[in-house]
């Protein structure tokens, strides 16, 4: 975890990644389409875990022309165009080599990039522990040497934020959450990495996430590291054994064990539209404080199911920031792997949108009330209207706004979905295929 923010859930956020809408006197706030959690009840706040604080242009084409007069090739001796031709050859061959060399150079000044996204790295999928395990302990034992402490520059600080992570692979590569980094990466700050022996590890910021809050960092010294095993979150149930480890308030090391306490739990983090992520979360009991953020949250045969982003909080707290009330969130494993293999594949991560705005200030539960259809969008190509109420996606149930934004954004740019919608008192079902926004 970062510094807690607490979330604004009155600005507006659309559901396909338009701007966010302006607010009105007259109606609910609304959101961009891409799906939000509902509202924190009165005195509650989502908070992500904080970092603890310590103290080519392309050529026009050429036409080619003859002339009428003039039969292509007449007076020209044979052997001239056989001169030719093998001289062509052998440009091409000699430019399509140094083509490929010029574009390895750019690939390999841009550390941490990976053609092949997580198929070109070496990550571990086997669970390290039998199906049966029931001890905390033996997780603590696979999980400790491949999660990891972050430290980054904050406001100018060196080490003004700390946070969590785990190994993602034996190249170098660890998992954390964006906004553990976010502001090192805007200032171009330090960030390092610090393993369970005290090992500190410079690392720089492959690409960020700020809709899904993840962000990939490489540590090019860092590849003798253990990789985490990657697990599965669907596959979890309500009152699963699940262990939290990180760094909360700064100390490193450190293991806390709950249950799994709710799935597909919609929860937004940040203080502002810009800033806000949705997530589909893993919720947990175990103790999850500022300083998390970022630590994997392990299933009891030592798999990664998710990564700790965010608490509920009553305000107060340790230190006088807020702190566990045995109520954290986590990132689904399934979406964390997503996102990093974009990022490794382009620096970049992509989320889907259909370009609408939906209301999220409501808590009738009966939907999500679309407020505005932008034009040339996929949203409005589909035929969805204003004042569609939206109350299903794939069959599952929507009941707000902040719903329908992360029931989007559980799926990928360019599937085609299937939305029931209520209008006019009429049920009826839209088909949406998703576009795509970075972020």
């Amino acid at each position: 975890m970062g510094e807690t923010d607490s979330v604004n859930h009155d600005e507006g956020r659309d559901a396909g990644g338009v701007d966010p809408g302006t607010e009105r006197d007259d109606t609910e706030p609304t959101r961009p389409l891409t799906g939000q959690p509902s509202a924190p009840e009165a005195g509650q706040s989502w908070l992500p875990p904080l970092p603890a604080r310590p103290g080519q242009h392309h050529a026009a084409p050429q036409h080619l022309t003859r002339t009428a007069d003039r039969p292509a090739g007449a007076g020209v001796p044979w052997w001239m165009w056989v001169a030719v031709g093998g001289l062509a050859l052998a440009l091409g061959l000699f430019g399509g080599a140094v083509g490929a060399l010029l574009v390895q150079g750019l690939v390999d000044e841009t550390p941490g990039l990976v053609s092949d996204g997580l198929d070109g790295v070496d990550t571990v999928s086997t669970p390290p522990l039998p199906a049966d395990n029931g001890s905390v302990t033996a997780v603590a034992q696979q999980l400790l040497p491949s999660t990891v402490q972050i430290s980054a520059e904050f406001e100018g600080e060196a080490g003004g934020a700390t946070g969590s992570g785990f190994v993602l692979d034996r190249q170098g590569h660890v998992i954390t959450n964006n906004h553990v980094v976010e502001d090192a990466a805007e200032g171009d700050g330090p960030i390092e990495i610090v393993d369970e022996d005290g090992n500190r590890y410079d690392a720089e910021v492959v690409g960020r996430s700020p809709v899904y809050d993840l962000a990939v960092l490489f540590a090019a010294k860092a590849t003798k590291l253990h990789p985490a095993s990657l697990g599965a979150s669907r596959v979890l149930r309500v009152g699963d054994g699940v262990v939290a480890i990180g760094s909360p308030l700064g100390l490193s090391s450190t293991v806390t064990a709950g249950i799994v306490s709710a799935l597909d739990r919609p929860v937004t983090t940040g203080d502002s539209a810009n800033d806000s992520s949705y997530i589909n979360a893993v919720q947990t009991d175990a103790a999850i404080n500022p300083g998390n953020s970022g630590g994997p949250l392990v299933d009891l045969k030592g798999q990664v199911v998710g990564v700790n982003s965010a608490i509920a909080t009553t305000g107060g707290g340790f230190g006088g920031e807020s702190g566990n009330i045995g109520v954290g969130f986590a990132i689904p494993i399934e979406q964390v792997q997503i996102t990093a293999d974009q990022i490794l594949k382009t620096g970049e991560a992509r989320y889907p949108v259909i370009g609408a705005q939906v209301q999220t200030g409501g808590r009738e539960g009966d939907g999500a009330r679309i407020d505005q259809v932008m034009p040339d969008t996929p949203a409005q190509a589909a035929g969805l209207r204003k004042d569609d109420v939206v109350t299903a996606v794939e069959g599952e149930r929507v009941t707000d706004g902040i719903a329908l934004i992360v029931a989007i954004r559980t799926h990928q740019p360019g599937e085609t979905i299937e939305f029931t919608v209520v209008r006019d008192g009429e049920e009826r079902t839209i088909k949406i295929t998703l576009g795509s926004e970075t972020g």
